[in-house]
């Protein structure tokens, strides 16, 4: 089995009772909709790490104004010749402040659109995990960091997406 880590960060931003969200296509084509944010390349800071995603995803600039927390999820999923992958996520979440730019949406990334929701209007949406888990961060601001989710408690490591 492959051992897999990634290290990625995401901000929450809240503007006027809505979140900037970003819709992520999954590589067999499955649109959710998810927190901007993503990836460390090597030798990057978590901090310009979500900066700079921010950007690229939604075309604005961005500035974070607190560490909300953490997040780690586990996955197992098949790869080809009928391995498997154990994979683990390290999500670092940020709140952060939009400071410039204009709206737009990514071209040739991983995402396909950029858009601000109401925050009222966030259940509805088809969505990723994630950010739910970022909207109990900023909301709970939990000491030590760690959203309780539903699931997690009672089976350590098997959340969904």
């Amino acid at each position: 089995m492959n051992k897999e880590l990634r290290v990625a960060a995401y901000a929450v931003c809240i503007r006027d009772g809505q979140i900037l969200l970003v819709r992520w296509v999954a590589r067999e084509g499955t649109k959710k909709w998810t927190l901007p944010g993503g990836g460390m390349d090597h030798g990057e800071d978590p901090l310009d790490t979500v900066v700079r995603e921010v950007e690229e995803e939604t075309g604005h600039t961005s500035e974070m104004t607190a560490l909300l927390g953490l997040d780690s999820v586990r996955r197992r999923y098949p790869r080809r010749l009928g391995a498997f992958a154990d994979f683990q996520g390290l999500r670092i979440v940020y709140e952060g402040r939009i400071t410039g730019g204009e709206l737009r949406s990514e071209t040739n990334g991983s995402t396909d659109l950029a858009a601000w929701h109401p925050l009222a209007a966030v259940p509805a949406l088809d969505r990723v995990e994630l950010v739910d888990v970022g909207l109990e961060l900023w909301r709970s601001r939990p000491t030590l960091g760690r959203a309780a989710q539903r699931g997690r408690d009672a089976q350590r490591g098997s959340t969904t997406t």
